[in-house]
Parts: structure tokens; sequence; C-alpha cells
């Protein structure tokens, strides 16, 4: 199924030509059918000759419905341009080509209607058409000329109808879901039920969404589907479709209000732009209207230049980087500009000469957000995020990108943390040598990182370690300030006397308290064990090689007497080595070396 919205002047033909081509009455109201005019959005759909299915959204023409119009442009990706054979190009024609312009609408065809009033001018208001649609995507586009009176050209029309569609872009069946809700209302036995236009994605049954309005910001479930009058346990993209949503009430819905996949999208209420097509940036006020999709939103405009502007919006939406928008004046009924969204999560503006500062940044960014450049602006960005604002995350990223558990970090500002946290690290140990290290709050601090869950990659990639909340060096022992003497001497005396632990006195007399063989033992140069015993950390290798040499299995007497020592420096030593698994107890009283 395409959908496919019409355009053009008022009374151009439009609703007629979808009636003729579909066999379908498209204006739903009884005063559209008294007066004549086409006043809200009307809907129909046929199949063509291929077989493919083709939805018809029709909209109004007349200047004062020029809202109901974009509403019903805004989410079609192929529009069909009406111009009448009798009347040629009117005001409404350029106000529809505007807005077929700024919404960025690239497929579509020319329909010159209403052939048999005035079967010479064809030629003539076909020539006008593309010379007006000049600069658009749709100048050079295919083109019918057509009565729905008498039904003449109407088999032309489908057939070309039907190659302007196998050309069309293939909406994504498996991207998110953006539904923009163009009716709400409820139905007795059913409940609530939106329609709208399904530009990509698939809805199913029970499948749980999320819906955003104006006045709406809840969970909702689909409770029943249908495309076109037939009941469907699913429908894809791109199709008409209504949905029987759980969970809300119809009172709380309105034209503008979106149905999303949860989480799947940034919500947004500034964004900075481009401009697409129209009016300069510099020409518009400041108070505007900002239509996407079905959606029309008051916003404050402030331009940089130009071709750039922020919009401030009066309620957050969900944009993605490359989204067209319509920006037209608040009092006026005619389209101001296009807009492309280049951020969609833009920095505040609070210092002087941020603003001309960002307009050069503007002036150098891709319209379709290149991952380096949008990871380089924001130093680090969670994946998650760039994907939430349509930017695509590859697999093997690119050389300028690093991927730290679920961020992306810019390779440049990586580098300079590692270089910063590292040098911060060796600062703290040379000042506080018996330290176990730089805190993390303190790196923290140091770096200024958008998230602590940064810290550890970075301690990681820096080449240093952490424990118990402390970040150190790994390059060896290192000189422990006053304490170094000391410490010297006490591992020459267990050089020579390795299993003599000195007592709590002589520790005290070489002024070497828990402080300072915490920091020792931290760097490996001592081994503390229970009860205040001291030793060097190659002494339970050494204990092994006299403890194999006894009778199996042995005793705590004969190790001590094997290890010349005592009893308050033998069974802390044999329990350190039932520890790590090199003896092992046969009873209460004996042990064995565990070969």
């Amino acid at each position: 199924m395409y959908v496919v919205a019409t355009a053009g002047h008022v009374d151009h033909g439009k609703s007629t030509l979808v009636r003729a081509f579909t066999g379908t009455e498209p204006d739903r109201w009884d005063e559209e059918h008294r007066r004549g005019l086409t006043i809200d959005l009307g809907f129909a759909a046929t199949t063509l000759p291929s077989g493919r299915g083709v939805s018809f959204v029709d909209v109004p023409g007349h200047e004062r419905f020029l809202g109901n119009m974009l509403s019903g442009l805004g989410p079609a990706p192929v529009v069909c341009f009406v111009v009448a054979a009798d009347q040629g190009w009117q005001a409404q024609s350029s106000d529809h080509r505007d807005a077929v312009a700024a919404l960025g609408v690239d497929t579509g065809m020319i329909v010159i209607t209403r052939t048999d009033l005035a079967p010479d001018r064809v030629t003539d208001v076909l020539a006008e058409a593309r010379e007006e649609l000049a600069g658009t995507a749709l100048q050079n586009a295919p083109a019918v000329a057509v009565s729905a009176a008498t039904g003449e050209g109407l088999d032309p029309l489908r057939s070309t109808l039907d190659e302007v569609l196998s050309a069309a872009e293939t909406p994504a069946v498996d991207g998110p879901i953006r539904l923009w809700v163009d009716r709400a209302f409820s139905l007795r036995g059913a409940g609530t039920v939106v329609t709208g236009t399904l530009a990509a994605g698939r809805l199913e049954r029970e499948q749980r969404l999320h819906l955003l309005g104006a006045d709406v910001d809840a969970p909702v479930t689909v409770r029943g589907l249908q495309s076109h009058g037939q009941d469907a346990a699913a429908v894809r993209a791109a199709n008409r479709v209504a949905i029987n949503l759980r969970g809300i009430s119809a009172e709380q819905l309105s034209r503008g209000d979106v149905l999303l996949t949860p989480d799947a999208w940034h919500l947004t209420d500034a964004l900075d732009v481009r401009h697409a097509s129209g009016q300069d940036f510099s020409q518009t006020p400041q108070s505007v209207t900002v239509h996407i999709g079905t959606a029309a939103v008051a916003a404050r405009c402030r331009p940089f230049d130009d071709d750039h502007a922020r919009l401030t919006l009066s309620r957050p939406l969900p944009l993605r980087v490359g989204d067209r928008l319509l920006v037209r004046s608040s009092g006026r009924r005619t389209v101001l500009a296009g807009a492309q969204v280049l951020d969609a999560d833009v920095p505040p503006l609070t210092r002087r000469g941020d603003g001309a500062r960002r307009r050069q940044t503007l002036a150098q960014m891709s319209s379709s957000g290149e991952l380096s450049d949008e990871v380089r602006r924001r130093r680090a960005v969670t994946e998650e995020h760039l994907v939430r604002m349509g930017i695509p995350v590859p697999e093997a990223l690119p050389s300028a990108v690093r991927r730290w558990g679920g961020w992306l970090v810019d390779a440049d500002q990586a580098s300079a943390w590692m270089r910063r946290l590292r040098t911060a690290t060796e600062a703290h140990l040379h000042e506080h040598p018996l330290s176990a290290g730089l805190s993390q709050g303190a790196a923290a601090d140091a770096l200024k990182l958008p998230d602590p869950a940064l810290l550890g990659p970075v301690i990681h990639e820096a080449g240093l370690h952490q424990s118990a909340g402390r970040i150190r060096t790994g390059d060896g022992p290192r000189d422990l300030g006053a304490a170094e003497a000391s410490l010297s001497v006490l591992e020459q005396e267990l050089k020579e006397r390795p299993f003599s632990a000195p007592e709590a006195d002589r520790l005290r007399e070489l002024g070497l308290h828990d402080r300072e063989l915490a920091a020792a033992e931290r760097q490996g140069r001592l081994l503390r064990l229970p009860g205040g015993v001291v030793l060097l950390p190659s002494s339970p290798a050494r204990a092994m090689r006299e403890l194999t040499s006894l009778e199996q299995p042995f005793t705590v007497s004969a190790a001590r007497q094997a290890l010349g020592t005592s009893r308050r420096v033998a069974v802390p030593l044999l329990e350190h080595l039932d520890a790590r698994g090199w003896t092992r107890r046969v009873d209460s009283a004996l042990r064995e070396v565990v070969v």
C-alpha cells in the first residue's frame, strides 16, 4: 500500500478526481457536500493495475484551511499535484507548491484536471505548472491530463501513478513507529480510535506505544487495527490505518498528537535548523507556527543568519536530524519557509557570543548528521541517544570515534581524558606517597566527565588501576617519601631473617605504622598477615621449600622449627598457605603439602 496526498488550488477538482479514480467519496462532512468545498481531510483507496494498493489523502485547497491541508500533506511520502486546465496556476497553487517544497516531498506527479472544460489549454497549463514548480522535486515529474467528468485520462493516470510508485522509496518496515494522528474519535463498543498515515514501521495488536500530544503523555496499547475498513492483525508501512487504543479516552486526543515506539525517539522543544526553501530566516518573525506531520506548534524563531535559526517550541515533539519542517507566520495563512533539522539536542545559548559561535558550527554541519561530527561536538554521547535522534551508528566505527560500553567518545577527547587522569593520579601520589590513590570523586572533578560511567573506561584505557574507590598507577614500587628509609631497613632485616616478623615495638621504632605498612603492602613490598605479622611477599614461597622437606603430614611445631620462627608467625603463615591451596589440614593437629 502507498499513501498519496493531493495538492492544488481550491476548486481545481482534487476531490472529484479522487472520487472518479477510487469510486469513494472523500468529502466526509455534510457541510462539505452542501458548500461543494473540501474543508477537512478526506480518505479513499483503490488498487492499481499492478496490484499495488494506493490510499489517497485528499486535502482542502482554500487558504482558510491551510492548516488542515498541511496535516494531510505532512505525513504523506507522495503527492499528486492538481492544476485545472480551465483556470491554470492560481494563488493557492503557489501555497501548496511552497508547502510541498518545505516538507521535502520529492516523489509525485502533476495532474491537469477538468480538461473537458478547456481541452486546448492543457499544453499551456502544463508548461505553466512546470515553470511554477521550477526548483522543486516536481518540476520534471510525470504528468497526465484528466477529465473526471468524462473519465478521459483515468487509465493513463492509473498506469503513470503505478510507475511513480514503483520508483518510490520503500518505507522501513523495521523502523520505529511515529504515527501522526489526523483524527481521534470514539466508537460504541470499541472505544477510542485514532487514524493516521503509517509512514514507517509495523503495527500489531497488543503492541505497546507511547502517545504524546498537547494534552496527553501516556502509554497506550493497540486493542485493534483496521486498514481501509478491514480488520487486520498487523499493518505495515506505508499505509493508512485506524487504531483502536486501550488506556486513553478520545476526549484527551486531537489532531497533531503522535503515537511512538516507546524510548525510540528523542523529544525536544528546541532545535537548530537549516533553511530549505522559501523566505530567509532573517526575514522570519519571532512568533511562528511550526508544522510537522499533522502537528502545528507555536514556536519562537531566533535567526543566526539567513540560512540557520533556532526554533523553540511550545511543547516537545519527537524530532530527528534530517526531519523537514514548515514554518509560517502565526498571523498569516501563507507558507514562509521550509527547514531541515540539523540538531535536535541543542546547547544552551547563555553567554555573550554563543549565537555567533553556534552560527559557525551550524554552517559546517551536515544535513544528514555525520557520526564523527556529532560525536566530536558532544565529546561523548550514548549510542542510544544518537539513534533516537536519527543518526545511524554502524558496528564498525570511524577512526575518530571510540566505543566505550554504550558510549561513543571522540578519539581526541578520549586521549585528552586519559592524559589528564594519568597526570592527576601521578601528581596525587607524588604529593601523598602513602595514599591508596586518587579518589574517584577527585578524578571525576578533574576530568569533568558527562557521566560517571565513563570513568571506568578512562582508567582502563589510561593503563591505571582502581580498587576500593582509589586510582593508582601500575608502574611498580615507588618511593614512600619519609617512610622510604625505614621500609628499606625492614626489607633488609627480613631478607636476612625471612620468618622473623618484627614485633610491634620494632615497627614503632622504625616509624612504620598502619598507614605506612598499608602503602607498602599495596605496592607489593610487604605481606601483612593476621596478628600484626609482617613478612616479605616472597616468604610464602620460601616457606614451601622448607615445608616440602618435612615428613608429611607435619605439625605446627615441626613447621615452626623448620622455618626458625615463633608460633606467632607460624600459625598465620600456615593458614595463609592453606588459603592459597598450597597446604591443607589432615586433622586438627596435622597438615600436609599439596602435591
